[in-house]
């Protein structure tokens, strides 16, 4: 693709985000705190543009005191969107949201986790201990975690899939919206999608990466982003920065990294924030936003394509380090007997 080419494609998604974030008042607004709110997709829940990531809270160099401050000063500046997941740092990272929301604070938020079972047992029981850890009777958003392989949607709607648990979940009174994640090929978000649509399901969100090197290199925003506007699912960015690896590259900022993401069609843009000065500027990014222009977009497009074009910066996509289910294939559950079943026992 030439370079023409390529920066109309890329830049019809930054004219799309211009659309959407300067939209009318109930797509998006701002309140006396100055923080901004957009509506979750189809859901018409108002959330905060801005997510507190929840993988850095639980990390062990924060005390629990330490980051019970961070979530609660979140919330008090206006952060409503809570992200989770049940294997975040061992369950320390739902333990401790869990305790900064007492005392009310669960009512001010609405908050999210993640499940990585595949099986119908196995995400069962991942819910009800998420339920525990985070001191609450329902969550407001369960996503299917890490759809990372060609298998996993399939796994996920097969007969005794984890959907099965979900929809229970959800006919419970434990769940009120689902979605699913995923950092690894847009061809696999697309897939799932897909194989929602034939058992008649439509996701409420769908969570994935969304930043300036993506334009360039397996593009969910190219390819996932407008399906997921089209069908009016509420689209949840994250790694606008990469874990930091993307700042690496030397060619970008973390406020022009918060601005791009927030300029694309997102109700969210979920980070990670382990620090007082991070939270500081993710606060600063949705208080001073402004949409790019299509002319800002192509600037930061051209500056960064040399480096963005090998997915170098993006290692969820190119590496197994952000797997943490390759790493731990025992969260997704049983397949080994099931598979046994059908082909027998290993030559």
């Amino acid at each position: 693709m030439d370079r023409r080419a390529f920066l109309k494609g890329a830049i019809m998604a930054g004219a799309m985000a211009g659309s959407h974030a300067s939209g009318n008042s109930q797509q998006q607004q701002k309140e006396k705190n100055g923080m901004l709110y957009r509506t979750l997709g189809r859901t018409g829940e108002r959330v905060s543009a801005i997510g507190l990531g929840g993988f850095h809270i639980g990390q062990p160099k924060l005390s629990d005191e330490e980051s019970i401050r961070l979530i609660r000063s979140a919330i008090d500046s206006g952060m409503t969107f809570m992200d989770n997941s049940w294997d975040y740092n061992e369950g320390q990272s739902e333990i401790r949201m869990g305790k900064a929301l007492k005392d009310g604070y669960r009512q001010k938020v609405f908050l999210m986790t993640k499940l990585d079972g595949r099986t119908q047992q196995e995400a069962a029981r991942q819910i009800d201990e998420s339920l525990r850890r985070l001191q609450t009777d329902h969550l407001d958003l369960v996503q299917h975690h890490e759809v990372i392989r060609f298998e996993d949607p399939d796994r996920v709607f097969a007969p005794g899939g984890a959907q099965e648990a979900v929809l229970e979940a959800k006919k419970a009174g434990k769940v009120r919206f689902i979605g699913f994640t995923g950092h690894k090929d847009p061809h696999i978000h697309l897939y799932m999608l897909e194989v929602a649509a034939k058992h008649n399901f439509r996701f409420d969100t769908v969570q994935m990466p969304l930043n300036v090197m993506d334009a360039h290199f397996r593009s969910f925003g190219r390819m996932v982003l407008p399906k997921l506007v089209e069908q009016q699912i509420g689209v949840l960015g994250m790694k606008s920065m990469g874990d930091q690896i993307i700042l690496k590259s030397g060619v970008l900022t973390p406020s022009e990294c918060l601005r791009y993401a927030l300029s694309l069609p997102t109700s969210v843009v979920i980070t990670g924030i382990d620090s007082m000065n991070i939270l500081a500027q993710a606060l600063q990014a949705a208080r001073n936003f402004k949409p790019m222009s299509e002319q800002e977009t192509a600037a930061l497009l051209t500056r960064t394509r040399k480096v963005a074009e090998s997915g170098e910066f993006e290692l969820f996509k190119t590496s197994a380090h952000f797997d943490s289910t390759a790493h731990h294939p025992e969260w997704l559950g049983g397949q080994a007997s099931k598979v046994t079943e059908l082909a027998g026992p290993a030559a």
